[in-house]
């Protein structure tokens, strides 16, 4: 039986059955109390903790309303006091910060968001690569890359190294390192097989339940099953993480989404790119061949079998991640070279990435028709999703394709939401209020209201015009802190695909 539950910062609320066992305790909180910034956050501090008027702004909300202008904010002692016109007096001894021809908007809420990069050894311009493929953790550099592009909040999605995202987290709620507010999502919940050497591959039901508990122990706040799994491990898995407290996402194959929405599943990554359910020969808990494309070709929003799965998944309160900047890059052409996150990446990384590029824009591009049609048909399920009331949520999935950049593939997100149909104010409540309440805290984050937390982004432009202004982002505000994108890009220059 599904588990209710809130998830709401620091308690979780079980509704428990009369009789039963007690609860596990409180997940960890994703949201902690702020902490001031230490001697190795202060550098890239821009405005200091206090009260903070925010003057002549536009304002985009993340309600999905339209925007205003002439809006002036003020922040104090990490949270938002007032929003108002224009003519809103300022505290006595606060700091005025007039920002006309900005944009205000609510700190980003990453949803798809890793800490890691994957790395083909020799890797060559023809696109052959040698075993075993590698994830190493980018541990200092995602975090900065995230906050210097306004994600004030992210959900990591699967981890290869638990123990070092837990560690991070830490040190960024004690304020000793700079970053985002995380919930830390478990190791993968990988199935028999894999073609990722550090990923642990389960051995049947009790081995998932096992790893769940464990893992909610040392603190990880949600859990993520992958391609591989079987339906009585993803069950099982469910069941544990319910019955703490926590959700469960998936990136599956083997397990389509109607078998997961009836077993519980709370969330579905990557759109409807990876739903096998229509693949010819698919088997029962088998990765098929074709991994989703089949089922996405002849699923178009309004065929019976899209009717009939949307239908489901809004029933059974299933969100679904837009990662669309990591689909992108399957298509010829569409990707535009981003020179600001191409600076961050490491020369081999660079490389790598120009190696991929080349060989999917080399002609005929007609190889690639499938991927182009699949593109334009998952960003149509999308908006389907979302007209019949479905909640989606958005995150790029920046893993091992140098195109898409914690920070940079967030904001392209964005860019891709709008291109799919979306208003920018839509785009813009899909990522971040969107999220927020998906994680139980949309009373604390993911829109600017009064007594919600200061996570805010300030960029040039408007985003409400053109949704490319969401990349010239000069100040983030988190917990009331303002900090300095260039510096966090600059910390990191050359650096993202090494550490």
């Amino acid at each position: 039986m599904r588990t209710s539950w809130i998830l709401g910062g620091a308690a979780a609320l079980m509704l428990a059955t009369p009789g039963a066992a007690a609860p596990p305790p409180p997940a960890p909180a994703i949201l902690a109390r702020p902490a001031v910034p230490g001697p190795a956050v202060q550098p890239y501090v821009r405005v200091k903790a206090g009260t903070v008027v925010v003057r002549n702004v536009r304002v985009i909300d993340g309600t999905g309303a339209p925007a205003q202008a002439g809006r002036t904010i003020i922040l104090e002692n990490g949270l938002i006091r007032s929003v108002g016109a224009g003519g809103l007096k300022a505290p006595a001894g606060a700091v005025v910060l007039d920002l006309a021809g900005r944009t205000v908007l609510p700190g980003l809420v990453g949803m798809h968001d890793h800490m890691y990069y994957i790395a083909r050894p020799n890797l060559d311009a023809e696109g052959h690569s040698e075993p075993p493929l590698l994830v190493p953790q980018m541990t200092f550099s995602s975090p900065r890359l995230y906050l210097a592009a306004g994600v004030t909040t992210i959900r990591t999605t699967g981890s290869v190294e638990p123990y070092a995202d837990l560690n991070v987290k830490r040190m960024i709620d004690a304020g000793e390192l700079v970053g985002p507010h995380m919930d830390v999502t478990g190791p993968y919940l990988e199935g028999a097989t894999s073609p990722f050497i550090q990923m642990h591959r389960l051995q049947g039901p009790q081995d998932a339940r096992r790893m769940v508990a464990y893992w909610a122990d040392q603190g990880v706040t949600s859990f993520k099953a992958y391609m591989n799994i079987t339906r009585a491990e993803l069950g099982a898995a469910i069941e544990e993480a319910h019955r703490r407290g926590l959700k469960v996402t998936g990136h599956l194959c083997s397990v389509t989404y109607p078998e997961a929405a009836q077993l519980g599943i709370d969330n579905l990554e990557h759109g409807f790119f990876v739903n096998t359910q229509l693949d010819p020969g698919k088997q029962p808990d088998v990765c098929s061949a074709g991994t989703g494309s089949p089922t996405l070709q002849a699923m178009t929003p309004q065929s019976p079998e899209a009717q009939a799965l949307i239908r489901l998944l809004i029933q059974r309160r299933v969100a679904i991640t837009s990662t669309l900047p990591v689909f992108e890059q399957s298509v010829p052409g569409h990707a535009p070279l981003n020179a600001r996150a191409m600076a961050v990446l490491t020369p081999q990384a660079r490389e790598a990435y120009l190696y991929a590029r080349n060989l999917r824009n080399t002609p005929p591009r007609e190889r690639f028709a499938t991927a182009a049609s699949n593109f334009r048909n998952a960003m149509a399920l999308e908006r389907e999703f979302v007209r019949q009331g479905g909640l989606l949520i958005a995150g790029p999935d920046p893993t091992g394709n140098g195109g898409v950049v914690p920070g940079f593939g967030n904001h392209r997100n964005l860019e891709l939401l709008v291109e799919a149909g979306f208003t920018p104010e839509e785009a813009v409540k899909i990522a971040t209020l969107n999220g927020a309440t998906y994680l139980g805290l949309a009373d604390r984050i993911g829109s600017i209201a009064p007594g919600k937390n200061a996570d805010l982004v300030v960029v040039k432009g408007d985003p409400s015009k053109a949704i490319g202004d969401i990349g010239n982002v000069e100040i983030v505000f988190k917990d009331g802190v303002g900090y300095d994108p260039g510096r966090l890009l600059e910390s990191v220059r050359g650096r993202y695909g090494q550490y």
